[in-house]
Protein backbone atom coordinates (compact mmCIF):
# COMPACT_ATOMS: atom_id res chain seq x y z
CA UNK A 1 0.00 0.00 0.00
CA UNK A 2 1.53 3.60 -0.64
CA UNK A 3 1.13 4.70 2.93
CA UNK A 4 3.21 2.21 3.34
CA UNK A 5 6.41 3.68 1.38
CA UNK A 6 5.89 6.65 4.26
CA UNK A 7 6.58 5.02 7.39
CA UNK A 8 9.67 5.21 9.34
CA UNK A 9 8.87 2.41 11.95
CA UNK A 10 12.50 1.12 12.41
CA UNK A 11 14.50 4.15 11.61
CA UNK A 12 16.51 6.41 13.41
CA UNK A 13 16.82 10.36 12.24
CA UNK A 14 19.82 13.04 13.07
CA UNK A 15 18.07 16.90 13.18
CA UNK A 16 20.28 18.83 13.41
CA UNK A 17 18.75 22.52 14.65
CA UNK A 18 16.04 20.76 16.12
CA UNK A 19 15.35 22.87 19.18
CA UNK A 20 12.92 25.42 17.53
CA UNK A 21 10.95 26.97 14.14
CA UNK A 22 10.84 24.01 11.20
CA UNK A 23 13.99 21.93 12.63
CA UNK A 24 11.48 21.30 15.37
CA UNK A 25 8.44 20.60 12.99
CA UNK A 26 10.92 18.44 11.40
CA UNK A 27 12.05 16.64 14.17
CA UNK A 28 8.41 15.71 15.18
CA UNK A 29 6.78 15.07 11.81
CA UNK A 30 9.57 12.22 11.46
CA UNK A 31 8.84 10.82 14.77
CA UNK A 32 5.24 10.87 13.84
CA UNK A 33 6.23 8.92 11.18
CA UNK A 34 7.61 6.31 12.80
CA UNK A 35 11.08 7.75 13.57
CA UNK A 36 13.51 7.75 16.60
CA UNK A 37 14.95 11.07 16.69
CA UNK A 38 19.06 12.38 17.45
CA UNK A 39 18.29 16.22 18.53
CA UNK A 40 21.15 18.31 18.16
CA UNK A 41 21.39 22.43 18.45
CA UNK A 42 23.44 24.88 19.98
CA UNK A 43 21.40 24.90 23.11
CA UNK A 44 19.23 21.97 24.07
CA UNK A 45 18.28 21.57 27.09
CA UNK A 46 17.05 18.54 29.33
CA UNK A 47 13.48 18.36 28.68
CA UNK A 48 13.51 20.55 25.84
CA UNK A 49 9.57 21.10 24.02
CA UNK A 50 11.02 19.20 21.48
CA UNK A 51 12.15 16.36 23.50
CA UNK A 52 8.70 16.38 25.24
CA UNK A 53 7.12 16.15 21.42
CA UNK A 54 8.67 13.42 20.55
CA UNK A 55 8.79 11.27 23.18
CA UNK A 56 4.41 11.73 23.86
CA UNK A 57 4.88 9.96 20.03
CA UNK A 58 6.05 6.87 21.79
CA UNK A 59 9.53 7.72 20.17
CA UNK A 60 13.19 7.90 21.64
CA UNK A 61 14.54 11.16 21.69
CA UNK A 62 18.69 11.26 22.14
CA UNK A 63 19.74 15.12 22.86
CA UNK A 64 23.34 16.25 21.85
CA UNK A 65 24.90 20.08 21.76
CA UNK A 66 27.06 21.05 19.13
CA UNK A 67 28.10 24.89 18.44
CA UNK A 68 28.55 23.92 14.36
CA UNK A 69 30.65 27.38 14.43
CA UNK A 70 33.72 25.63 16.17
CA UNK A 71 35.37 22.91 13.97
CA UNK A 72 36.70 20.97 16.77
CA UNK A 73 33.17 20.98 18.79
CA UNK A 74 32.11 19.17 15.40
CA UNK A 75 34.35 16.13 14.74
CA UNK A 76 33.93 15.96 18.91
CA UNK A 77 30.27 15.88 18.43
CA UNK A 78 30.68 13.28 15.30
CA UNK A 79 32.64 11.03 17.10
CA UNK A 80 30.02 10.87 19.86
CA UNK A 81 27.01 9.98 18.18
CA UNK A 82 28.40 7.47 15.78
CA UNK A 83 29.70 5.77 19.00
CA UNK A 84 26.83 6.06 21.14
CA UNK A 85 24.31 5.17 17.85
CA UNK A 86 26.12 3.63 15.24
CA UNK A 87 23.54 3.62 12.53
CA UNK A 88 21.76 6.62 11.88
CA UNK A 89 19.00 6.65 8.58
CA UNK A 90 18.39 9.51 8.36
CA UNK A 91 20.19 12.54 8.09
CA UNK A 92 18.38 16.33 8.07
CA UNK A 93 20.66 19.32 7.63
CA UNK A 94 19.19 22.18 9.07
CA UNK A 95 21.08 24.08 11.32
CA UNK A 96 21.53 27.44 10.57
CA UNK A 97 22.35 31.37 11.11
CA UNK A 98 21.91 34.52 9.42
CA UNK A 99 24.30 37.84 9.86
CA UNK A 100 22.44 40.66 8.35
CA UNK A 101 24.67 43.61 6.88
CA UNK A 102 25.06 45.48 3.38
CA UNK A 103 28.03 43.39 1.58
CA UNK A 104 30.04 46.82 1.87
CA UNK A 105 29.86 46.15 5.57
CA UNK A 106 29.18 42.40 5.72
CA UNK A 107 32.82 41.96 8.01
CA UNK A 108 35.05 39.03 7.67
CA UNK A 109 33.66 38.04 11.14
CA UNK A 110 30.24 37.79 9.67
CA UNK A 111 31.09 36.04 6.17
CA UNK A 112 33.43 33.35 8.40
CA UNK A 113 30.60 32.43 10.74
CA UNK A 114 27.59 31.89 8.34
CA UNK A 115 29.84 29.99 5.87
CA UNK A 116 31.37 27.89 8.53
CA UNK A 117 27.85 27.04 10.49
CA UNK A 118 25.55 26.98 7.14
CA UNK A 119 28.05 25.02 4.86
CA UNK A 120 31.13 23.80 6.06
CA UNK A 121 29.70 22.07 8.91
CA UNK A 122 26.92 20.70 6.90
CA UNK A 123 29.60 18.95 4.47
CA UNK A 124 31.61 17.68 7.49
CA UNK A 125 28.64 16.21 8.65
CA UNK A 126 27.37 14.89 5.50
CA UNK A 127 31.16 13.45 5.11
CA UNK A 128 30.72 11.59 7.89
CA UNK A 129 27.88 9.91 8.35
CA UNK A 130 27.08 9.39 4.58
CA UNK A 131 30.35 7.15 4.18
CA UNK A 132 28.80 5.15 6.73
CA UNK A 133 25.46 5.27 4.89
CA UNK A 134 27.26 4.02 1.68
CA UNK A 135 28.52 1.18 3.25
CA UNK A 136 25.77 0.50 4.18
CA UNK A 137 24.05 0.57 0.74
CA UNK A 138 21.08 3.44 2.23
CA UNK A 139 20.09 6.28 3.69
CA UNK A 140 18.85 9.80 3.45
CA UNK A 141 20.03 13.11 3.68
CA UNK A 142 17.92 16.34 3.45
CA UNK A 143 19.37 20.07 3.51
CA UNK A 144 17.32 22.96 4.67
CA UNK A 145 18.11 24.79 1.13
CA UNK A 146 16.44 28.49 0.73
CA UNK A 147 14.85 30.95 -1.96
CA UNK A 148 18.65 32.66 -1.30
CA UNK A 149 19.79 29.22 -2.83
CA UNK A 150 18.70 31.16 -6.59
CA UNK A 151 18.18 34.43 -5.78
CA UNK A 152 20.67 36.95 -3.98
CA UNK A 153 18.61 38.75 -1.17
CA UNK A 154 19.37 42.00 0.29
CA UNK A 155 21.96 42.44 3.11
CA UNK A 156 22.63 39.08 3.74
CA UNK A 157 25.65 38.47 1.08
CA UNK A 158 27.23 35.30 3.36
CA UNK A 159 23.66 33.83 4.15
CA UNK A 160 23.46 33.83 0.33
CA UNK A 161 26.16 32.13 -0.54
CA UNK A 162 25.94 29.40 2.07
CA UNK A 163 22.38 28.79 0.71
CA UNK A 164 23.92 28.87 -2.97
CA UNK A 165 26.39 26.33 -1.89
CA UNK A 166 23.97 23.70 -0.27
CA UNK A 167 22.49 23.79 -3.85
CA UNK A 168 25.13 22.76 -5.66
CA UNK A 169 26.19 20.57 -2.50
CA UNK A 170 22.97 18.89 -2.56
CA UNK A 171 23.65 18.05 -6.30
CA UNK A 172 27.12 16.86 -5.97
CA UNK A 173 26.89 14.36 -2.86
CA UNK A 174 23.64 12.97 -5.10
CA UNK A 175 25.53 12.59 -8.18
CA UNK A 176 28.43 10.37 -6.03
CA UNK A 177 26.38 8.55 -3.98
CA UNK A 178 22.82 8.47 -5.70
CA UNK A 179 24.17 4.62 -7.03
CA UNK A 180 25.09 3.58 -3.92
CA UNK A 181 21.46 3.76 -2.65
CA UNK A 182 21.98 7.16 -0.73
CA UNK A 183 19.45 10.13 -1.75
CA UNK A 184 20.58 13.42 -1.33
CA UNK A 185 17.87 16.04 -1.72
CA UNK A 186 16.96 19.08 0.02
CA UNK A 187 13.76 21.60 0.98
CA UNK A 188 14.01 25.34 -0.20
CA UNK A 189 11.41 27.53 3.11
CA UNK A 190 10.04 30.43 1.47
CA UNK A 191 8.85 33.29 3.60
CA UNK A 192 8.18 31.07 7.19
CA UNK A 193 7.32 32.91 10.39
CA UNK A 194 10.30 31.89 12.45
CA UNK A 195 12.82 33.61 14.25
CA UNK A 196 14.87 33.53 11.11
CA UNK A 197 12.56 35.85 10.05
CA UNK A 198 11.60 38.26 12.89
CA UNK A 199 13.42 41.15 11.03
CA UNK A 200 11.37 41.45 8.47
CA UNK A 201 8.14 40.69 10.38
CA UNK A 202 8.58 43.31 12.42
CA UNK A 203 9.49 45.94 9.02
CA UNK A 204 6.06 46.67 8.14
CA UNK A 205 6.52 48.04 4.98
CA UNK A 206 8.82 44.38 3.71
CA UNK A 207 6.02 42.10 5.50
CA UNK A 208 3.68 44.15 3.66
CA UNK A 209 5.61 43.74 0.32
CA UNK A 210 6.27 39.95 0.77
CA UNK A 211 3.30 39.05 1.21
CA UNK A 212 1.59 40.84 -1.65
CA UNK A 213 3.93 38.76 -3.61
CA UNK A 214 3.25 35.61 -2.01
CA UNK A 215 0.42 33.40 -4.18
CA UNK A 216 -1.05 31.34 -0.83
CA UNK A 217 -1.09 34.79 0.89
CA UNK A 218 0.78 34.05 4.07
CA UNK A 219 4.02 33.15 5.29
CA UNK A 220 4.60 29.29 5.82
CA UNK A 221 4.57 27.86 9.32
CA UNK A 222 7.31 24.86 10.73
CA UNK A 223 4.08 22.62 10.28
CA UNK A 224 4.66 23.11 6.14
CA UNK A 225 7.01 20.98 6.13
CA UNK A 226 6.14 18.02 7.50
CA UNK A 227 5.04 15.90 4.82
CA UNK A 228 8.00 17.58 2.68
CA UNK A 229 10.63 15.97 5.22
CA UNK A 230 9.05 13.20 5.60
CA UNK A 231 8.57 12.67 2.00
CA UNK A 232 12.47 12.65 1.15
CA UNK A 233 13.32 10.84 4.15
CA UNK A 234 10.97 7.90 3.26
CA UNK A 235 10.97 4.85 0.67
CA UNK A 236 8.51 6.94 -1.23
CA UNK A 237 11.09 9.28 -3.01
CA UNK A 238 13.86 6.24 -3.15
CA UNK A 239 14.14 7.70 -6.85
CA UNK A 240 14.17 11.33 -6.15
CA UNK A 241 17.65 12.48 -5.56
CA UNK A 242 19.77 15.35 -6.01
CA UNK A 243 16.48 17.89 -5.55
CA UNK A 244 15.97 20.86 -4.28
CA UNK A 245 11.81 20.97 -3.40
CA UNK A 246 10.57 24.44 -2.68
CA UNK A 247 8.27 24.93 -0.08
CA UNK A 248 7.05 28.51 -0.51
CA UNK A 249 3.63 29.41 -1.21
CA UNK A 250 4.17 29.69 -4.81
CA UNK A 251 6.75 32.77 -4.12
CA UNK A 252 9.11 31.20 -7.06
CA UNK A 253 6.12 31.01 -9.59
CA UNK A 254 5.72 34.54 -9.85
Amino acid sequence: MILDHFKLDGKVALVTGCKRGIGKGMAVALAEAGADIIGVSATLEAGSAVEKEVQALGRKFTGYTCDFGDRAALHTFINQVKSDIPQIDILVNNAGTILRAPAADHSDEFWDKVIEVNLNAQFVLSRELGKEMVKRGSGKIIFTASLLTFQGGINVPGYAASKGGIGQLTMALSNEWAGQGVQVNAIAPGYIATDNTRALQDDEERSSAILERIPAGRLGTPDDFAGPVVFLASSASDYMTGHTMVVDGGWMGR
